[in-house]
């Protein structure tokens, strides 16, 4: 299936499909590796080394994952990940995605959310969760496009989409409560690193 979504700058000509796991691991695994370091760090919520990619996709292989793939010429520049609820503390399905550098401003990222709740619907949920860095605005900005309610703590941003009301009209929060909220939360995790860096240091210790 091709894409075009004429509302941005470049439009988006990849096919969008489901990866099958096992035998498409590589696919998933090469892309995430790809990423830049600060798309890194806002997909996984912190500096993680190639090993750890290499593991979490494994993992994505053999735990019921399912990976929605934005592909160009044979390659995944783009992936939405539905993790099923049994891998969640809460017992919600949580959803991740990350998009590729190259692709961007191009509707990839809208394109996949929608892909992604079709099939979650598909499967009968009624809820997602969705969690994400604070200072990932392109991400905070899609979540709320599909109706997440996200809450700021401790440099993440975390939420929840319900299923049942995407075809409701979307409210979407104050900008300004928003930008407070997330440099808030900026704040607490600055201020919470430097603190354990301190202490690590012999800084912090009392004489």
């Amino acid at each position: 299936m091709n894409h075009e979504d004429t509302t941005r700058s470049t439009p988006a000509r990849g096919s969008v499909r489901t990866l099958r796991q096992q035998e498409e691991l590589p696919l998933l695994r090469d892309h995430l590796l790809r990423l830049d370091p600060a798309s890194r760090h806002d997909r996984f919520h912190g500096f993680m080394d190639d090993s750890f990619i290499e593991r979490y996709a494994a993992k994505c292989a053999d735990d019921g994952t399912v990976i929605i793939a934005y592909i160009e010429d044979g390659v995944v520049r783009g992936a939405a990940e539905l993790h099923p609820p049994d891998q969640s503390p809460d017992a919600l399905p949580e959803i991740a995605f990350s998009v590729e550098a190259r692709v961007r401003r191009q509707g990839v990222g809208s394109i996949l959310f929608r892909k992604l709740i079709a099939e979650a619907r598909a499967k009968g949920y009624k809820s997602l969760r969705i969690t994400t860095g604070a200072q990932n605005e392109a991400m905070r900005a899609l979540a709320n496009k599909f109706g997440a309610h996200l809450t700021f703590r401790y440099g993440e941003s975390t939420g929840s989409i319900d299923l049942a009301k995407q075809n409701q009209p979307e409210v979407a929060p104050s900008a300004m409560a928003t930008t407070l909220e997330a440099a808030r939360a900026i704040t607490n995790f600055n201020r919470a690193y430097w603190a354990m860096m301190l202490r690590m240091s012999g800084w912090g210790r009392t004489a």
